[in-house]
């Protein structure tokens, strides 16, 4: 803060400027003063209660909401801590990534796809899960073996990814179909997709992978077919033959595409205005429940020549102000009760596979051909009667295979997703674009701001009023 050095003779009256001066001068500090008090009272509070609250960030529509609103009284049950937690949600992965490695925002725990986790891992952003929860149990034993050792798969640089992260919801990528238009034969192949009978009844998921995968894997059936090579081999190849031959395959498909859709694809299958959608097995579980609500007939099948086994868990990242309540959250998720109202509530497959949710998800009425999950819960699970599409059949999960993260590839694949959507943006990508031009703009006019007020205090402070003193 400049200072003056405002100088009166004895009995003589301050000017009208004096005055002025003062004024403003007193005006200035009372408002800088009140600011730094009410920074420090923010500061001092957020630092006094930071251990009191969790931020979680986490996808939309997944978790029920009762399950988020009882945690804080399990906590103190557990510890005898109170927690208050603060949930935000996000659509695009990458944006809750930016967040965390570029703003360090301070998270406590998130939910990202098993390509992300591996991306944050070989950049370690995460910590390590502690699970000494005292006399609480360790919840997270109920994750199904299979799907532990599917996210093992993302460990990279020493770091053991179970250690990192804890799984949470998973499922397949496949065709959802409107039973009235489209046979069951067309619905098993991914060629389906490319048929011209469908031209403008085709909705494909906003998703570069799944695209990218499902384009390869019907690129080269033959090969498949031949042995030649493995479903993970294709999906997981990035070289440029790859990246060209998806490109020219997508670009083909272009015709039959009616949009691309990140979450309005239930809907509209629901309503019938689109026969076909490449779509993920839980909205599908999802969009069939709606749809025979008013009598539309609805089928998901994963096609016969392979597809991608997706993963979604839990992770601490680096910047986290409570990993301790953080690791509690994830152990609390991994309880059977918790899991099964989250399933009931998304739609999709909890990674829990405890003999309760065996149980409770068994329906011999609705399912009456049983599937083989002792892949999934073990030998009670080898002929089961649930959901196929919620739990695929080991014959299904055996032609399906995990998509890794694009690497140093990434901004080639991306270069060729843009080529092939055009100008055709999806809703997501836009407004993230949008979120950073204005971020930008905010920055900038800040910044000219601050300029522009040194400058102004700068010029003043050389032509302070000085009141000379008489001899």
């Amino acid at each position: 803060m400049n200072t003056y050095n405002i100088k009166k003779e004895r009995g003589e009256k301050r000017s009208e400027y004096e005055r002025r001066s003062i004024s403003k001068i007193s005006r200035w500090i009372l408002h800088s003063s009140l600011f730094s008090l009410l920074f420090l009272f923010c500061s001092c509070y957020n630092k006094e209660n930071r251990e009191e609250i969790l931020k979680v960030y986490n996808w939309a529509d997944y978790i029920d909401e009762d399950v988020l609103a009882n945690f804080p009284k399990w906590y103190e049950q557990q510890t005898g801590k109170k927690i208050r937690v603060i949930y935000q949600t996000f659509d695009i992965n990458e944006v809750m990534l930016t967040k965390i490695e570029r703003g360090h925002e301070d998270y406590d725990v998130v939910c990202p796809s098993e390509y992300i986790i591996e991306r944050m891992l070989r950049k370690d952003l995460l910590l390590p899960i502690d699970t000494a929860f005292g006399k609480t149990p360790n919840y997270i034993c109920n994750v199904s073996p299979y799907i532990v050792e599917q996210i093992d798969a993302t460990s990279n640089n020493g770091r053991i990814a179970h250690h990192y992260s804890v799984p949470y919801m998973w499922g397949t990528c496949g065709i959802l179909y409107n039973k009235v238009h489209v046979p069951i034969n067309d619905a098993q192949t991914w060629g389906t997709l490319w048929n011209r009978k469908y031209q403008g009844k085709l909705l494909m998921k906003d998703s570069y992978r799944d695209s990218y995968g499902t384009a390869l894997i019907w690129a080269h059936r033959k090969d498949l077919e031949a042995g030649k090579v493995t479903i993970p081999q294709l999906m997981n190849d990035y070289s440029p033959a790859a990246v060209a031959t998806v490109e020219k395959e997508l670009k083909a498909l272009k015709p039959n595409i009616e949009g691309w859709e990140a979450d309005f694809g239930k809907e509209t299958m629901t309503k019938g205005k689109a026969y076909l959608n490449m779509t993920w097995s839980g909205d599908a579980v999802w969009a069939i429940e709606e749809a025979g609500k008013v009598g539309v007939e609805l089928g998901y099948d994963v096609p016969e020549e392979g597809s991608n086994v997706w993963f979604d868990g839990w992770v601490i990242p680096k910047y986290s102000r409570n990993p301790k309540a953080a690791a509690y959250f994830i152990n609390y998720l991994c309880q059977e009760d918790v899991a099964l109202a989250n399933m009931e509530t998304t739609g999709y497959v909890s990674s829990v596979a405890g003999k309760k949710v065996l149980e409770a998800m068994s329906d011999t009425e609705a399912y009456p051909q049983p599937v083989n999950l002792a892949y999934f819960f073990g030998e009670e699970g080898r002929n089961a009667h649930l959901n196929p599409i919620m739990y695929p059949d080991s014959s299904i999960v055996a032609r399906c295979a995990m998509i890794h993260d694009a690497g140093d590839h990434t901004p080639e694949v991306l270069d060729m997703w843009s080529k092939v959507k055009g100008d055709n943006l999806g809703g997501g990508i836009v407004i993230f674009l949008l979120a950073v031009v204005l971020a930008l703009t905010v920055f900038v006019a800040i910044k000219k701001y601050e300029h522009y007020k040194h400058r102004r205090l700068s010029r003043k402070h050389r032509r302070r009023h000085v009141v000379k003193v008489k001899g």
